[in-house]
């Protein structure tokens, strides 16, 4: 082979190398969505949907992340496990998402878990949950009960001197898990639980449970329901019973909230985010909503805030790394920042957040008046063992 030819030959294998990183540069990054469209998740799905589209408009905007352009795929997860194991597998193996950022149910959430190993795509789970759900493949920017919890009871104790207290929940990892964490933090403080109530996540008739808190002569009810529709139904059969206690909800959102009109009045709720926040980065938010869905803007809430808030994390990984390579965005997830609407986050915490959480109150009308703010509350040790 002459010098010549071995010259051309090089230039050729380099041009090809080059052609082929231009080609990947311009491919769009895409980012799966999976939520509940259908189910119990109905009610809160579009605001979560409408705060991605927000978020992913943004940095486009700016750039998109290192110059490729960021694209949606949004698939129903129809709020469920078997919903959620087709969403996934369509996200994971036919639309081949470079990462998956989702707000899920419980079941939904664990039901898609085997998928993303499988698949190795990161994962950032956006909703409030149970805790302990721990995954190679996952990080979590949402409040757990080590967080959400202690605020409604203390205050409860404190301010309202409730002393005996009955849980009620939907049956499945959610419902079970929140109560039964809230029942030893309410027991380990000198507290009682005298009645304890679970219907199936499709239920609806609240009647049996309501005539048990009667009976038990509660001082206070706390609820962890599968959100969205079991939500509603509760509050309303609530209402029409004539019972009068507090009622700590800790699976309610603000736009739920809203919708549920007068049933929701006088419900506590703690959050971490909530649309009356008075920092800058809370009101550009509010204000680029209102800009880009005006009449049609679903209230940004709990569950859709941190939705927004994961798309610039994962761009900041991206960007801490230098290129879509799976495997190094996954440590970096725990190493980058992003400071938005709630403050600043990182999921540090073994693949949590701390987070400042809000007691807050529902008005007439649906807004929330915060009661008290607590700085940084630490996740606890949700996954040590994770790498």
């Amino acid at each position: 082979m002459t010098p010549f030819t071995s010259l051309l030959r090089y230039g050729a294998v380099a041009l090809a190398a080059a052609l082929a990183l231009q080609a990947q540069a311009a491919d769009p990054i895409r980012i799966g969505v999976a939520v509940g469209l259908s189910g119990a998740n109905s009610v809160v799905a579009p605001a979560v949907v409408q705060s991605s589209q927000l978020a992913v408009e943004e940095i486009n905007a700016a750039g998109g992340i290192l110059g490729r352009k960021v694209e949606l795929e949004i698939v129903d997860d129809a709020s469920g496990a078997v919903g959620a194991q087709k969403a996934f597998d369509t996200l994971v193996f036919q639309k081949k998402v470079d990462a998956v950022i989702a707000m899920e149910t419980s079941a939904a959430r664990n039901a898609a878990l085997p998928i993303i190993s499988r698949g190795k795509v990161p994962y950032i789970y956006t909703s409030f949950y149970e805790g302990r759900s721990c995954n190679p493949w996952m990080y979590v920017n949402a409040w757990v009960p080590e967080q959400q919890v202690a605020p409604i009871v203390n205050y409860f104790w404190s301010n309202l001197k409730a002393r005996n207290f009955f849980l009620v929940g939907n049956d499945y990892a959610f419902g079970r898990g929140m109560l039964d964490f809230t029942k030893k933090y309410i027991e380990k403080n000198g507290g009682k639980v005298v009645g304890e109530e679970y219907l199936p996540i499709d239920g609806s008739d609240w009647t049996p449970v309501l005539s048990k808190i009667r009976a038990a002569k509660a001082d206070a009810l706390i609820s962890a329901t599968a959100g969205g529709a079991p939500n509603v139904s509760l509050a309303k059969q609530l209402q029409g019973s004539g019972l009068n206690l507090p009622y700590g909800n800790l699976a309610i959102d603000e736009a739920t909230a809203k919708n549920m009109g007068d049933v929701a009045t006088g419900m506590y709720m703690s959050a971490s985010y909530l649309t009356t926040i008075e920092t800058p980065e809370n009101q550009k938010f509010i204000a680029a909503m209102t800009k880009k869905f005006g009449a049609d803007l679903k209230t940004p809430n709990e569950l859709s805030e941190p939705q927004y808030e994961a798309f610039y994390l994962y761009k900041a990984a991206v960007e801490k790394v230098g290129a879509v390579d799976k495997d190094r965005i996954i440590k970096a997830l725990g190493e980058v920042s992003y400071t938005g609407p709630r403050g600043e986050v990182s999921m540090n915490k073994s693949r949590h957040a701390p987070l400042a959480m809000r007691l807050g109150q529902i008005q007439a009308g649906g807004t929330i008046k915060i009661l008290q703010t607590f700085k940084g509350v630490d996740p606890g040790a949700q996954c040590p063992d994770l790498k």
